[in-house]
């Protein structure tokens, strides 16, 4: 899983980075070439002295030149001098040499050989002091390169703030914006820049969504006085029709049909408004159910589902429970869950349970597969065997209405028989 990090966090380490890495890299680059560069003048500078040694020597044997050479005046730190059997086999150059002094240190020395003349003349130069002097650079550098990394650091921090001040006011904007619900232009607030052209993008955004929730608002009402007024009168019809005297057995039956067909299509209907509403307008709280109330009514609404198949339905309240919702959202809930283990039990028990916390509707229906128990709550996907019609909605609008309340809904299979639970599990 990718880690999550603030764009000023971002920012702040990319910036103090690059300063540490280029001081770095400039404080190595430096010492370096002044090593290299150190090193080629003194090798020079130790060869032309033993050069120029050699032809004192030569031109003036024992004179004063070759002495004042000899005894080391030419430089204060240098000294000329006869060579050690040991070094008779150097060629001409530069040579590093160590070796341990008197005090017991070991010192390190730059030894020039030059040989012209059938002369051999060596000069001694001891860079112990120079080098104590490169680890005090060296230390002094690296010093500079944490204070220079420091210093990118509280750069950076400042210019994070800075930079990203527009785009931390156009967050508050939008918050507030969400807090008060009132929807103002946030372009004019901002620069014609990179900032301001989002809050422009998102102005138009907001105007075509806001133009869409009209939409949405007005059509709800429509469909709400539309179809609620047709879906009246059928029930009213056919309640006045079951209620005359002559009619048959087979057309009180297609009557009851049409009844159920018209309360199923009611419910639907008042199913989707409400979950529109919800979702547009948050989750309506304030109102305190019994569950077992509404579990009752909604069994006895079920009723006229089990026809003459050998069911019983059974309500058991284990412990009293009560939800901080509308009757109407535990109503469409059950009602499908109730609703799904009357149809698919062809015989034995259907028993709605609650508990402290929950409600189950336990069935003896053929079950279901454990792969399939999430499936069944997705848009459009239907149970094995359920017949009849409809568009697999039912179980899909129960999932999103127990997501606006915090409640969560599940179905599983049996494991002591044939058959599937379905839960509600209130928060």
């Amino acid at each position: 899983m990718r880690s999550r990090r603030k764009l000023r966090f971002r920012l702040v380490v990319s910036f103090a980075l690059f300063g540490f890495g280029l001081s770095a890299l400039f404080a190595f680059a430096a010492l370096n070439i002044r090593s290299r560069v150190e090193d080629q003048l003194v090798n020079a500078s130790l060869l032309d002295d033993a050069r120029w040694a050699n032809q004192q020597a030569h031109e003036h044997p024992g004179g004063a030149s070759g002495s004042r050479l000899l005894t080391g005046t030419v430089l204060s730190d240098r000294t000329l001098y006869k060579a050690p059997l040991q070094w008779q086999n150097l060629p001409n150059g530069v040579h590093d040499i160590y070796e341990v002094e008197g005090d017991g240190q070991r010192h390190h020395y730059k030894l020039a050989v030059y040989r012209e003349n059938g002369i051999i003349s060596f000069l001694r130069y001891d860079v112990s002091r120079e080098e104590l002097g490169k680890q005090q650079l060296l230390f002094s550098v690296i010093g500079a390169v944490f204070l220079f990394g420091l210093l990118s650091l509280v750069i950076g921090l400042w210019l994070s703030r800075k930079v990203l001040k527009p785009v931390s006011e156009l967050a508050r904007r939008l918050r507030d914006f969400r807090k008060t619900g009132q929807r103002e232009p946030l372009a004019p607030h901002f620069a014609d820049d990179e900032v301001g052209e989002l809050a422009l993008a998102l102005d138009e955004y907001s105007q075509r969504l806001t133009a869409m929730v009209e939409r949405d608002r007005e059509f709800n009402s429509d469909v709400s006085h539309e179809l609620r007024t047709p879906l009246a009168v059928i029930a009213s019809t056919t309640e006045l029709l079951q209620g005359s005297p002559d009619l048959t057995d087979k057309l009180r039956e297609r009557l009851k049909r049409i009844e159920r067909s018209s309360r199923q299509a009611t419910e639907l209907i008042e199913a989707l408004l409400l979950l529109s509403r919800a979702e547009r307008r948050g989750p309506t709280r304030g109102e305190t159910t019994e569950v077992a109330k509404v579990a009752s009514d909604v069994i006895e609404s079920q009723r006229p589902q089990m026809r003459d198949k050998p069911i019983s339905i059974e309500l058991q309240v284990k412990q009293p429970l009560s939800v901080n919702a509308p009757a109407s959202v535990l109503s469409v809930a059950l009602t499908n869950l109730i609703g799904n283990a009357i149809k698919y039990t062809l015989e034995g028990t259907v028993t709605v349970e609650i508990t402290g916390d929950r409600i189950e509707i336990i069935d003896t229906g053929p079950g279901i597969k454990p792969e399939d128990a999430e499936r069944l709550f997705q848009r459009g996907v239907r149970g094995e065997g359920a017949g009849g019609s409809g568009a697999g909605l039912g179980l899909a609008i129960v999932r999103r209405l127990c997501d606006l309340y915090g409640w969560e809904v599940s179905m599983r299979p049996r494991t002591d028989t044939n058959g599937a639970i379905a839960s509600i599990v209130f928060a």
